[in-house]
């Protein structure tokens, strides 16, 4: 749950920064959060998950 709060934290963090810059529309910033709502219910959601939390696992593992 940490790795998902984690990812969704940074995500919002980009929407926001992406929308004052203008380079995202508010228009398609809602679109991308209507994919990810529906992306959530989809049989496909286990295996975004399982490649984020991999993907986390390998960043976590890097030494400076």
């Amino acid at each position: 749950m940490v790795v998902s709060m984690s990812v969704l934290l940074l995500l919002v963090i980009l929407a926001v920064v992406f929308l004052r810059n203008g380079g995202l529309k508010f228009s398609h910033a809602i679109v991308c959060a209507l994919l990810g709502f529906f992306l959530a219910g989809t049989s496909m959601a286990p295996t975004i998950h399982e490649g984020v939390a991999a993907t986390a696992e390998v960043v976590s593992g890097l030494q400076p």
